[in-house]
């Protein structure tokens, strides 16, 4: 299937607050899109995020219709480094199939885990860092307040995960039980008014006979502090399974640890048709207690040529006191 983006916006990483740092005073989730944002959720938080779904899917070949109904979850924790953390993620699906290939149609029902993957994320590269040390522009009010040429260059992280497949499993490429790879690059931007756009680049199980290749696009817009909408376009490629989905939906803060969500799931093709409904949550336990003071590299470099500028100040203001003193 031709991985095109067939609708440019779409969206995924919904945050409510200042985004350019890995521990933010209000909950900083995933959903309820399926990529996976640049940013941890910053060291001692413990987070839970799922959702359940339920909808139709109808493959115009086989002749199916399918009830279907899935429950995903995402378990994260954020430790030892700021830019780091490890997730648990996961899908059960339970189908009720029913198989009209014959004149008098057949029901069956499937039911098992889509997927279960074990991972961690870090950050490589955060641009808003050194700018946030900068600090505003003391002159420029509309400087400040305008998106400009450096927002382009998005926050970068890696995500390296083992996917662990069970035997006979109707919804896995596989008919064995099978532990294999699970690769994303994550870019993130940050623009002024509220917008987050989000890219995920997908390498999955290369080690089977079935590699999974994807990209997942994500635009969000928090309309206020509490309330935020998305879209998001999701493209994946496969011997075994090839879609297009468009997910879109909202979600909304109860408090700043407590976030819910609502989202619609559509696919372009018939083989087969799909159209969920998802209803979903996140909460976390804040055991933050020390913020992490993230450095670039540069920003350590302009330090010290600093520290040693200052130092060749004050051995020449010696000098010169030792000067005035022979005189």
């Amino acid at each position: 299937m031709n991985l095109k983006l067939p609708y440019l916006f779409l969206l995924c990483f919904i945050t409510f607050s200042n985004a350019s740092a890995q521990y933010t005073e209000m909950i900083n989730t995933n959903r309820p899109g399926g990529s996976q944002g640049a940013f941890s959720v910053g060291t001692n938080v413990l987070q839970f995020e799922s959702g359940i779904s339920y909808g139709k899917e109808k493959h115009n070949l086989l002749k199916t219709e399918t009830n279907g109904l899935a429950i995903d979850y995402s378990i994260r924790y954020g430790f030892w480094k700021e830019r780091l953390e490890v997730s648990l993620m996961g899908e059960f699906q339970s189908n009720k199939v029913t198989d009209n290939r014959s004149s008098s149609a057949r029901e069956y029902s499937l039911s098992n885990f889509k997927s279960n993957t074990l991972g961690a994320k870090y950050l490589v590269y955060d641009p808003y860092r050194k700018r946030d040390l900068e600090g505003p522009n003391l002159y420029s009010w509309k400087a400040n307040h305008k998106n400009q040429w450096k927002d382009l260059i998005p926050a970068i992280s890696i995500y390296a995960g083992a996917n662990f497949d069970f035997a006979d499993n109707p919804f896995t490429p596989e008919a064995e039980a099978k532990i294999s790879p699970k690769l994303v690059l994550s870019t993130q931007n940050n623009f002024i008014g509220g917008w987050v756009f989000v890219t995920n680049i997908i390498v999955d199980r290369v080690t089977t006979d079935f590699p999974t290749y994807g990209y997942i696009v994500t635009l969000t817009h928090a309309t206020n502090r509490y309330f935020s909408v998305f879209l998001e376009n999701q493209g994946l490629k496969s011997d075994f399974y090839s879609d297009q989905l468009v997910r879109g939906g909202a979600a909304a803060l109860v408090n700043g640890n407590l976030q819910v969500d609502l989202s619609l799931t559509y696919s372009f093709k018939d083989t087969p048709s799909k159209f969920y409904a998802r209803a979903g949550m996140a909460y976390r336990f804040d055991m933050h207690n020390k913020d992490e003071f993230l450095e670039d590299k540069a920003i350590k470099k302009e330090k010290k040529e600093e520290k040693a500028k200052n130092k060749k100040q004050e051995r020449k203001d010696e000098l010169n006191l030792e000067d005035n003193g022979e005189q």
